[in-house]
Formats: C-alpha cells, structure tokens, sequence
C-alpha cells in the first residue's frame, strides 16, 4: 500500500499542481482522473486516504484538506517501508475539479525515451537529476503486463533471463492486469535496489532502462546504485520540490470534507 500512495501522491501532483484532484469521483460536470490512462487500473490507495480523512474531521473538522493527508500519507509510507523521512511543508487546499484529459497528457508515460522524460519533468520545474531520483520510487510497487509487455519481448537493452523470468506472468497476448515487481530484488523495501537493476538492464519499464541506457543520466544511475544514503538526500529534496508544485492556498479551492467529491 506504501508504494500506492506515493504513486498516487505523485500523479495528483503531476496534473494541475498538488490538490486532491486524483482523489474526486466523476460527476455530471466533469470526469476525473482516476479513469486516465496512466491512473486506470493502477493507482490504488483512495480508501486508506478516506480512513485517515474520516478520523482527521472527527477531531479536528474543517481544518485538513485531501491533499496535505495524501502528502503526508506518502512520505510516511516511505518511512515505513526502511525508506528516508522528509519535513512535509502543509497548507495546500483541495481542488473542486478534475481533468481527465490534463491526466492523460501531463503524467509522462512509461513508454517515453530519455529526451521525452527530461522534457516532461522540465515541464513540472524539475531538473534530470531531479528527474532520476524521483524515478527511484519505482524500487516499491508493480506494474502491469499491459504496461511493460512491450519491453520485455522488443527491448534489446533487458537482461535476457529477467525478460525471460517476465514472460510466465506476462503472456505476448493475454494476462493484461498480471503485477510484476518494479523492483524484484527488494519490492516492498525502499532502498536503492532500482538502480541497481538498471546497471543490470533489469528495468521492468523502458522508460525505468532509458536512465541507464548510454545516456546522459548514466552517472547519476550509477551513483546512486552505489550509495543509498546519496540516493536518499536528493529523493527527500525532490520530493518537497514536488509536493509544491502549484499548490492552491488562501481561499483558493476549499477543504473538503469527503475527499471523493467537492463540498
């Protein structure tokens, strides 16, 4: 569930800023997110961020928006499974809309090569490094066959016998909603183990091998495949930098207080 709700934290930022948007249900007015390509299937967690809303407004109601308890709950999500802390800076309000076509344009694919990624978190304000090391959440969580099936029988830079191990739960025609681990060394410890598998041509996503693929971010793979603690200090640093991204404050949007639909 860890890597869920850093996922889900992640793709709320990417689409109009940090604001819960991810976490409304369609209504007559509009269609969400949560049915986007990229989030269909995919995220999960909504009913844990419900939990912790529901007994946030029995003690203390009106007062702590969707999208501080989703910034909150990712990073203690990390701690929890072995990974760093960071100080979650608070104060964002809740959107009272959604996009699903902003999600489908503005979370980058994991089809994309490296020009297209580097071009995409530039978009969001983030450096390549920044880019690298935001990438090293994929060390938890899954993936679905229909999103890595691609790599695994046409990539030429995967390990054989990993896309060999793949292809048993991830059939060239069938088993679409079939899970692999992001990182199947370590998948439920946050650690430096994606790296790691990428020096080793063992990235499940062909946008995950593009970081390491004789290309300009390299180094960055490398250096942090050696040093988790280096991995660690620019992880926690990028990941404030995104929870700002665009933040609605002031008496911009609202608090709400079913974090499913607007007031």
């Amino acid at each position: 569930m860890g890597a869920s709700l850093l996922r889900l934290h992640f793709h709320d930022c990417f689409v109009n800023g940090c604001d819960g948007s991810i976490l409304l249900d369609d209504t007559a007015n509009f269609t969400g997110e949560k049915t986007a390509g990229p989030n269909a299937d995919s995220v999960r967690g909504f009913e844990v961020i419900d939990d912790i809303k529901s007994r946030v407004e029995s003690v203390c109601p009106g007062v702590v928006t969707c999208a501080d308890i989703l910034a909150v709950a990712a990073r203690d999500s990390v701690v929890a499974l072995g990974g760093p802390t960071w100080t979650v800076q608070l104060g964002r309000r809740d959107s009272t809309t959604a996009s699903i076509s902003d999600a489908e344009t503005d979370i980058p694919s994991p089809a994309l090569d490296l020009d297209d990624l580097i071009s995409a978190f530039s978009d969001k304000g983030f450096s390549a490094k920044e880019m690298v090391a935001l990438s090293g959440s994929h060390t938890i969580g899954q993936s679905r066959c229909l999103v890595f099936r691609d790599r695994i029988y046409n990539d030429d830079n995967i390990d054989s016998s990993f896309a060999e191990s793949l292809k048993s739960n991830c059939p060239d025609t069938d088993g679409d909603d079939n899970l692999s681990a992001l990182d199947d060394t370590s998948p439920v410890i946050f650690d430096n183990g994606y790296f790691k598998n990428l020096v080793d041509n063992k990235g499940l996503l062909h946008s995950d091998q593009e970081l390491f693929n004789n290309g300009s971010t390299d180094s960055q793979v490398s250096s942090y495949a050696s040093s988790a603690t280096s991995f660690y200090k620019d992880f926690t640093a990028a990941m404030v930098k995104m929870g700002n991204i665009s933040p609605l404050t002031g008496t911009k949007g609202q608090i709400r207080v079913n974090c499913r639909k607007i007031n």
